[in-house]
């Protein structure tokens, strides 16, 4: 009578492909998360504190977005935001959703609702002219 074998079982292995997409997907989160929390503090300051909220209206927004570099700030604070809980909610659907048609569906709409924001917000930035 041999004795059972206490060898694990296989698992198959993400390819490199995947952990290399995982591993900066990981770095983004945290690289976009810093970026964001500094972003966000700085509008907030600018908009809530520096000027009264009732003050923020159309003129408001015209006059910063005369500057390029306002228009950039702006877009970045959006297309950071946007992708970092686009990461996000990948993470939520991969971790929540067991079947696989259900987590590419998941995935689907996620992908295509980021990326319609995100080019509609772009598209409101870059072709804004004040009156």
């Amino acid at each position: 009578m041999t004795a059972p074998s206490r060898a694990k079982p296989t698992q198959a292995k993400p390819t490199t492909e995947r952990r290399g997409f995982e591993a900066w997907s990981w770095l983004f989160m945290r690289l976009s998360g810093l970026a964001l929390v500094f972003l966000a503090l700085l509008h907030f300051a600018i908009t809530h504190v520096l000027n009264d909220v009732v003050e923020t209206d159309y003129r408001f927004v015209a006059a910063r977005w005369d500057n390029p570099l306002w228009q950039l700030f702006d877009w970045l604070l959006l297309a950071l935001a946007l992708l970092h809980g686009a990461n996000g909610a990948r993470w939520v659907v991969e971790d929540n959703v067991r079947r696989p048609g259900a987590q590419a569906a998941a995935k689907a709409v996620v992908y295509v609702l980021s990326a319609a924001l995100l080019a509609f917000g772009t598209f409101t930035i870059v072709t804004f002219t004040p009156r």
